[in-house]
C-alpha cells in the first residue's frame, strides 16, 4: 500500500519528569495535540500516540486542579462560629495522593 507523503507529524513530547510538566505547559501541549488530531491528516499510529499523550496530560492536569481546589478549600475553611480554621497543609502527602491514580 503506497500512501502519498503526508506533512511531518508532530512528535510526541519527551516523557515528562517524575513530577510532570507544569499545568500551563501541559495545557499548551494539549492544545497542540488537539489541533494536530483535528486536522485529520495523521496516520493512525501517530494519532493514537498523540491521543495517549493527551490523555496522560489531561489526567495529570486534573490532579493538579484537584490539589489546587483542596488547598483553596483549606484556606477558606471556617468553623461553626465563622472563625477561620487553620491546619498544617502537608504538600508532600497531597502530591503522593495525586500520583496514585
Amino acid at each position: 500500500m503506497n500512501r502519498p507523503p503526508t506533512s511531518p507529524s508532530p512528535e510526541p513530547a519527551a516523557p515528562p519528569p517524575a513530577e510532570g510538566p507544569s499545568f500551563e505547559v501541559a495545557m499548551k501541549r494539549l492544545g497542540e495535540i488537539v489541533q494536530a488530531l483535528e486536522r485529520g491528516d495523521l496516520p493512525l499510529e501517530d494519532s493514537l500516540r498523540l491521543f495517549e499523550e493527551g490523555v496522560a496530560l489531561s489526567r495529570a492536569s486534573q490532579h493538579k486542579l484537584d490539589a489546587a481546589e483542596k488547598r483553596v478549600e483549606q484556606l477558606l475553611a471556617v468553623d461553626a462560629q465563622g472563625n477561620a480554621r487553620t491546619s498544617r497543609f502537608d504538600f508532600e502527602a497531597d502530591d503522593d495522593a495525586s500520583r496514585e491514580d
